[in-house]
C-alpha cells in the first residue's frame, strides 16, 4: 500500500468522524437529548494536563468504563483485557500513545479515588452486571471470563468514590457455592437445639 493510499484512507476516516460529530450535534439540538455521562467524561478530560492531542502522538482522556474519551469527545477503544487486568475504574485519567507503527499503548495516569462494594452478578439485556446498592453496574465481559464468574456469584467491584457511575471494575469473585456454604454455616451456628434461631 502506498503512502498516498494511506493518506487518502486517513482523510476519509477524519471526514467520516467529523460528519458523525456534526450529525450527533444536530440530533442533540433537535431532540434535546444528550449523553450526559459522555459529556461529563469529555469535560473532565479537558481539565487534564495537556488537554487533548499532544504533537499528534499522545492523547489524554478519561476512562468511561469501556473506552477512553478525550476532551473533544472522541472515543478510543481500550482493550478489555488491559482494562480488566488493570482494574480501571470509570473516571480514571489515561494517556494513549500512538506509535509510528500504529500501535496503541494505554497508560493509567490519574486514577480516581475508589470505593469497594459487594454485589451479585446478574445477566440483563445480554450483558453482565453487578447488582449492588440497588443499582445494576455494568462490568466488562473480559473480567467475568477472567474470574470464571457465573450468574449468582458475589462480586466485589470498584467504583469512583465521588459521582455517578454506570460501570464497575471487578476486583474479586466469591463463587455462589462458597457464599451459600458460608451462609448455611452461619445459620447452623445460630440455631439452638430446638431448631429455633438464636441471636449470635
Amino acid at each position: 500500500m502506498s503512502d498516498d493510499q494511506l493518506l487518502q484512507i486517513q482523510e476519509l476516516i477524519e471526514s467520516a468522524s467529523s460528519s458523525l460529530k456534526t450529525a450527533n450535534a444536530l440530533l442533540r439540538s433537535i431532540t434535546g437529548i444528550t449523553d450526559a455521562d459522555h459529556e461529563r467524561h469529555a469535560a473532565r478530560a479537558n481539565t487534564m494536563t495537556g488537554g487533548g492531542a499532544v504533537s499528534g502522538k499522545v492523547v489524554e482522556g478519561i476512562f468511561d468504563g469501556q473506552n477512553m474519551v478525550d476532551s473533544e469527545g472522541n472515543t478510543y477503544p481500550v482493550p478489555a483485557n488491559y482494562a480488566s487486568k488493570s482494574k480501571l475504574a470509570e473516571g480514571d485519567g489515561m494517556k494513549l500513545t500512538i506509535t509510528d507503527e500504529g500501535k496503541f499503548i494505554y497508560k493509567q495516569i490519574a486514577p480516581v479515588k475508589r470505593r469497594t462494594v459487594v454485589g451479585v452478578l446478574i445477566q440483563e439485556d445480554g450483558q453482565y452486571k453487578v447488582l449492588a446498592e440497588g443499582k445494576a453496574f455494568r462490568v466488562l465481559l473480559a473480567s467475568v471470563t477472567f474470574y470464571r464468574a457465573e450468574v449468582g456469584d458475589q462480586v466485589t467491584i470498584l467504583l469512583p468514590e465521588d459521582g455517578e457511575a454506570r460501570w464497575g471494575a471487578v476486583e474479586a469473585v466469591i463463587p455462589k457455592h462458597l457464599s451459600e456454604a458460608a451462609a448455611r454455616s452461619t445459620v447452623g451456628r445460630a440455631q439452638s437445639e430446638d431448631g429455633e434461631l438464636k441471636p449470635m
